[in-house]
């Protein structure tokens, strides 16, 4: 799906993005610093569906820095398809716009790639950068908001990764013919569903964790951002069972739970004179207990405290999943959820 122009050796750098001008001209500006290091050329294809007014300034900052600038359509596949199908060279490397490339990520990546001619991919990990909030220190506990970003800091093959830091040869990313452009949601799954068709199609994946590119903080630091996330990750998985069923995997849903409970209580309260509303706080502070623990490390009242939060904020995933499951008209997914890996073993 990529062949429209000659394609010559090299590194084609695709950014989908919206809005989000300032972290994208950094993220340029990080791009263009790491090319001087990399011992291939590089260019950078930047797929915007911004308004008037943010489009006219990205264009000067891909102007300013060197970059292609395309108008796209909003689904983040999509945009990724397209910045592919406009590159001119044999690798890709796809980076989110709220990322910016270490000094060393296009040398890392090309001189692992070319020297290991079974490998098919290359995952870096991507390092949240640091914020002062307290949110931002609750949710360093939680593995369903970082987890799969820094997972490539540990080596070996993966079965997926995320497309804050993937290079992908080419001829890997056409076979399985790229990105969903159609989804549950606009932006998270897509990267999952990569990869797992290209591992499940036996192309090799490989962390490479050497290759780093640093995070914005703005999406972790707030209740706001943190919410919004998670939530989005809730509906993505459920999408994903549905397009990967062999995935799915029982689950009990804490939110779908506690809303059972809810209106079972109600519904019995004049029965029972109201004292079935006692069954709605004990089990919202049992599934809270339960996560809680899992979270907990350290000893002391704030590391209760801090455990207690995130796993209060983690809630927006189980929302996100029961929403998704309605949403979707699929009942069955209320109690179901992604397996990341099949039945039978895995290569990761």
């Amino acid at each position: 799906m990529t062949q429209e122009l000659v394609v010559s050796r090299g590194v084609s750098v695709v950014v989908p993005t919206r809005g989000r001008v300032a972290v994208t001209e950094r993220m340029l500006a990080s791009v263009r610093a790491a090319a001087e290091r990399c011992p291939e050329p590089v260019e950078i294809v930047v797929v915007d569906d911004s308004g008037p007014e943010d489009a006219a300034r990205h264009r000067d900052h891909c102007a300013r820095h060197g970059a292609r600038y395309l108008r796209g359509p909003r689904h983040v596949g999509a945009k990724r398809n397209l910045g592919a199908r406009h590159a001119t060279h044999d690798l890709l490397l796809f980076i989110d716009s709220d990322c910016r490339a270490s000094p060393d990520l296009l040398r890392r990546h090309v001189t692992a790639i070319r020297a290991a001619d079974d490998t098919d991919g290359l995952a870096g990990p991507t390092v949240v950068e640091e914020s002062p909030t307290a949110v931002f220190r609750i949710m360093r506990r939680s593995h369903l908001l970082h987890g799969d970003l820094e997972k490539p800091a540990t080596g070996g093959e993966l079965e997926w990764a995320t497309t804050s830091n993937l290079l992908l040869r080419r001829t890997a990313f056409d076979a399985v013919g790229g990105f969903v452009e159609e989804s549950l949601t606009v932006v998270a799954g897509e990267d999952v569903d990569l990869g797992i068709r290209l591992t499940g199609q036996g192309f090799t994946l490989r962390a490479e964790p050497g290759a780093e590119v640093v995070h914005d903080r703005l999406s972790s630091e707030s209740l706001r951002s943190v919410w919004r996330r998670l939530y989005g990750y809730g509906r993505s998985e459920q999408w994903l069972t549905t397009v990967h069923p062999d995935r799915r995997t029982p689950r009990c849903n804490p939110a779908v739970v506690l809303t059972a409970v809810t209106v079972a209580a109600l519904a019995a309260a004049p029965a029972t004179r109201g004292r079935s509303g006692a069954l709605i706080p004990v089990t919202a502070a049992l599934a809270l207990g339960l996560r809680a623990r899992a979270r907990l490390s350290g000893g002391g009242p704030r590391a209760v405290a801090d455990s207690l939060a995130c796993a209060a904020l983690e809630g927006a995933f189980d929302v996100g999943a029961m929403v998704a499951a309605l949403q979707l008209r699929r009942p069955g997914l209320l109690f179901t959820g992604f397996r990341p890996t099949p039945t039978g073993g895995s290569r990761v």
